[in-house]
């Protein structure tokens, strides 16, 4: 198996709704538009809450997730391939992974074996009201949170992805 069938075996699998939901994410007219300041500071008010090193505003488009905000991080979009917020979108819940390296999905991702390192994930899934799940609100670090969330930080990243999902579907 080459390094290439690898992760496309970690990759996530796409949502049964996949065809919807991309053309949802291109009718919000986001996709590669500038930073804003709104999103930008939800995205440090996510960073210093959950006093994490990275916050992501992620929306996953057909091969790539593209970060709306960035904070603690440089790049403006990975490959779908390597996405942690791919597999988040998958369900409504808020995904946690407490050590990416002890799970399966990530253990191997380019993303986790070399910078940034991901060692703690937790996405709250951006959800439509027409409840399609366009990226996620994220929060990530260079080291593992083996207890993860608590019910409260859940329901904070929770509120957090409510608020930039409602400035997007009124048009930012």
């Amino acid at each position: 198996m080459t390094k290439q069938d690898a992760l496309a075996a970690l990759a996530a699998p796409l949502p049964a709704d996949e065809n919807q939901r991309l053309a949802a994410l291109r009718a919000c007219y986001i996709l590669d538009t500038p930073r804003e300041p709104f999103f930008d500071r939800l995205t440090a008010l996510a960073a210093s809450i959950f006093d994490v090193e990275i916050a992501l505003i992620s929306l996953v488009d057909r091969d790539r997730q593209w970060f709306k905000s960035a904070v603690g991080l440089s790049a403006s979009e990975t490959s779908r391939q390597v996405s942690f917020c791919a597999h988040a979108i998958l369900d409504d819940k808020v995904m946690v992974v407490p050590d990416a390296r002890k799970d399966r999905r990530f253990a191997g991702n380019a993303l986790v074996t070399d910078a940034p390192f991901i060692r703690f994930y937790a996405g709250a899934p951006l959800r439509t009201f027409d409840g399609y799940r366009l990226g996620t609100l994220c929060i990530i670090e260079s080291h593992p949170r083996p207890g993860g969330l608590s019910d409260k930080e859940t329901d904070m990243l929770r509120h957090l992805a409510a608020l930039a999902i409602h400035q997007i579907e009124k048009g930012w």
